[in-house]
């Protein structure tokens, strides 16, 4: 049962660790760039015919991947690297093997069920930065059959009482930086029972995990979970609405998450993987969690109190990290900065997700490192959905090709699948089979979830192009696509244009009503608030719109110009980075 899924989890690992040098799974073209050589398949066709997941009836992630890769560190089968990593910016350091990794969560699991007297089904809210503890709750939270509930430390208080009270949860774990929060909001939340916190001090009212982890029994028999069972629960970051909870079960993301380890990402026992999502979205367990650990690779942690393009950049240069992956603004961070003074000697494989990542930004990325970004595009109900895989053609701009984890399409609003070159819904095939690992459902909200079902169809909410090589293409959330004066126009193809220009950090588009050529409710144009880049702060602001107008008509379609430009110092955006276009939208249609 289980083992077979180990089975085919493990099946390319086996036959092929590499005790081998870094260097050997890349090549070096003409121009000097890394040409990448997969590591688990050998071109996108013999992925389609490698994914055959098996899904038993019993299924545990704890029990059933990363003990058994402990067995294979004491049979000598995975190269001697740690399952965790950690470092943070006063040089301390945590190396734990997959055996020291099971020995202190299976403490942190006895802390949980006989402390705290949690059971399996019950709900825990995880609160906490980078630090160890973090990978450890995640892991005791599995053996024990709790669901967990991250969260990120940027909640602020109203975020965190809709969150304890929709959830229910009966534990919080956090830090000494949320706890006066949490006790500012306590009685408001019935559920909770219990309260721990990871600190070196004391607080009252609170129970002290570093204490209780010390005196906790080492032995603790994994509880038995059904592949349905939920693992985790996260809030979506609400781009278009109040955040949704989304559920995910043991098999979902414990067998689903395969496709972004094994294929996507292309890692082995041999790799170090650094992911920089913060712990409280969905990404930090498809990157910092699941895909990695399947593929038993080493998870590397830098505990940045907050994102420094510096630090990445020597972080990248003094550690053997041999892949990356990180979110479109980093990037776009990242190649604001001279490049050329750091030695990245071990890097191989560079990803990124959670927006679409602008063409400009990938081509300074390779002029600078010789190394391509490879584009994933997922949801929090998913796993990787489409992705660029290695071996793959890469076209900037194009989330690449489905992920044999999925039947994905473009359909129109009757559930009509739709042609090459013409723009509708990303959507994928749920019946009559429903794949997986598809999110389970939105607790306590069964209409919404319904709705994401459409004929035989689930549908994704963003819209998108496929052409004629198969390759899909981002065109904006629904409620992002804008219409003007007859034409669809997506946001993220005039932000790509934008940025193309030096003055411009970031920027998002929206629809805004233009009174001046027309009734209201019938034009409708094109505005960009755009991030300036500090050298161009102090221009005429007249002549720079101009300027950025003429920009976007050369570089794409005349009629997709921003007929409006407003300077901001920021863009707001979720709790997770991504940027609330809607609330622009909405700013500018109340203003009308």
């Amino acid at each position: 049962m289980a083992s077979a899924v180990m089975q085919f989890l493990l099946k390319t690992q086996i036959s092929r660790l590499r005790w081998t040098s870094l260097t050997a799974s890349f090549q070096f073209s003409k121009k000097g760039y890394r040409v990448l050589t997969p590591q688990n398949f050998s071109d996108y066709e013999s992925i389609k015919q490698q994914y055959k997941p098996e899904v038993p009836e019993y299924f545990n992630f704890a029990a059933d991947v990363l003990d058994r890769w402990t067995e294979m560190e004491k049979e000598g089968k995975r190269p001697p690297r740690p399952a965790l990593w950690w470092v943070n910016d006063k040089g301390d350091e945590v190396r734990w093997n997959f055996e020291e990794l099971g020995f202190r969560s299976r403490k942190v699991a006895n802390v949980l069920s006989e402390v705290c007297g949690l059971q399996k089904g019950d709900r825990v809210m995880l609160i906490l930065p980078r630090i160890p503890e973090w990978w450890l709750i995640n892991v005791a939270c599995m053996r024990t059959g709790i669901v967990l509930i991250p969260g990120t430390t940027q909640l602020t208080a109203k975020d965190m009482l809709h969150r304890l009270q929709t959830s229910k949860a009966k534990c919080l774990i956090t830090d000494d930086v949320l706890a006066p929060v949490v006790d500012s909001l306590v009685s408001e939340c019935q559920s909770l029972k219990f309260k721990l916190i990871v600190s070196e001090d004391q607080r009252e009212g609170w129970l002290n995990l570093k204490d209780l982890f010390i005196t906790a029994n080492a032995d603790h028999n994994c509880v038995t979970t059904r592949n349905q069972d939920p693992v985790t629960i996260f809030f979506t970051s609400g781009t278009t609405g109040s955040p949704k909870m989304t559920e995910h079960s043991h098999s979902s993301y414990g067998i689903g998450l395969t496709v972004n380890g094994r294929y996507w990402l292309d890692l082995t026992s041999s790799d170090i993987f650094w992911n920089t999502s913060d712990t409280g979205w969905a990404k930090s367990a498809w990157s910092s969690i699941f895909a990695p650990w399947i593929q038993g690779a080493c998870v590397f942690v830098h505990n940045m109190p907050r994102f420094s393009r510096t630090t990445v950049l020597k972080t990248l240069s003094r550690f053997p990290i041999t892949t990356f992956c990180s979110a479109p603004t980093a990037y776009r961070m990242l190649v604001q900065h001279d490049l050329t003074s750091y030695k990245f000697k071990s890097l191989q494989h560079c990803v990124s997700a959670g927006e679409p990542i602008n063409p400009q930004v990938m081509d300074q990325w390779k002029k600078q490192t010789g190394l391509d970004i490879y584009e994933g595009y997922g949801q929090t109900e998913t796993v990787l959905v489409c992705g660029t895989f290695k071996g793959m053609k890469i076209k900037p701009g194009s989330m690449g090709r489905p992920s044999p984890a999925y039947d994905v399409k473009i359909i129109d609003e009757h559930c009509n699948i739709l042609p090459p070159g013409e723009e509708g819904y990303i959507a994928i095939k749920a019946k009559p089979m429903r794949p997986f690992c598809l999110f389970t459902r939105y607790i306590d909200d069964p209409e919404r979830t319904e709705s994401t079902f459409r004929g035989n169809f689930y549908v994704t909410g963003d819209r998108g192009i496929v052409d004629e090589d198969g390759y899909f293409w981002f065109v904006g959330r629904a409620d992002d696509v804008i219409n003007s004066a007859g034409y669809r126009i997506g946001p993220f193809e005039v932000e790509s244009a934008l940025i193309e220009h030096p003055a411009v950090v970031e920027s998002a588009v929206v629809s805004s009503p233009d009174p001046i050529r027309g009734e209201v409710k019938d034009l409708i144009v094109v505005k960009a608030f755009v991030v300036l880049a500090s050298d161009y702060v102090s221009h005429d602001p007249e002549k720079l719109i101009d300027e950025l107008q003429n920009h976007v008509k050369k570089v794409t379609a005349p009629y997709k110009y921003p007929r409006k430009v407003e300077f901001v110092q920021q863009l707001p955006k979720t709790v997770s980075g991504k940027i609330r276009r809607n609330e622009l939208r909405q700013k500018e249609w109340g203003k009308a």
